[in-house]
């Protein structure tokens, strides 16, 4: 099966490491394409290619302040990553409580202290 474009969906996008990067560090507040460069210590070319896919995919919003322009993340376009992520989240609570449970019923009963 071929792979999808980083642009066909957000899933194909966030596959790559830098983008997810990106987006971390859009999370709490937009920032300028410098801002991103010095936080992340990347090249200037190498985010401005990875949020031009961002964009593409609707996983960022781009606004212009004078000369700069500052991006942000799309909670909206996030969501189904979100609720995709959830489904291991739910998986991996239950899977824990099990092991506690299992555990806690094989373990030897505590001694008495004197």
């Amino acid at each position: 099966m071929p792979r999808a474009t980083a642009t066909s969906d957000a899933f194909a996008a966030v596959a790559e490491p830098h983008r997810r990067e990106i987006l971390t560090c859009l999370a709490l507040s937009e920032r300028s394409v410098s801002d991103i460069v010095d936080s992340l210590d990347l090249g200037q070319p190498t985010v401005s290619k990875h949020l031009r896919v961002l964009r593409e995919v609707g996983l960022v919003t781009v606004r212009r302040d004078g000369r700069r322009m500052l991006y942000r993340t799309d909670a909206r376009a996030l969501k189904p990553l979100h609720e995709w992520a959830s489904t291991f989240q739910r998986l991996w609570r239950n899977q824990l409580e099990r092991v506690k449970t299992t555990a806690e019923t094989k373990r030897p009963p505590a001694k008495a202290q004197p």
